[in-house]
């Protein structure tokens, strides 16, 4: 299973959503860097994605970028096979 990151924050239902997702496709664990804890992390995540809104969700090196492109990317039936790289 591929490693999974997420810039996001406390109470970003978004974030929730993607998490959900993430877990009924078998993801187990998913590291989870709360930038409205961590300051700095928010800056580290505009520098590395390019974008100011989260969840920004990394499969592994992938950017897959936030919840609508994740579910697309499930939509089309690139999740899983990405997942099990």
């Amino acid at each position: 299973m591929a490693r999974v990151v997420m810039y996001s924050t406390v109470v970003c239902p978004y974030c929730q959503m993607a998490e959900r997702l993430l877990k009924q496709r078998g993801v187990e664990a998913i590291e989870k860097i709360l930038i409205d804890r961590e300051p700095g992390k928010r800056e580290e995540m505009m520098t590395r994605t390019g974008r100011r809104t989260v969840p920004q969700i990394y499969i592994d090196e992938t950017h897959v970028g936030g919840f609508d492109d994740l579910s697309a990317l499930d939509r089309q039936g690139g999740l899983v096979p990405l997942l099990a790289a």
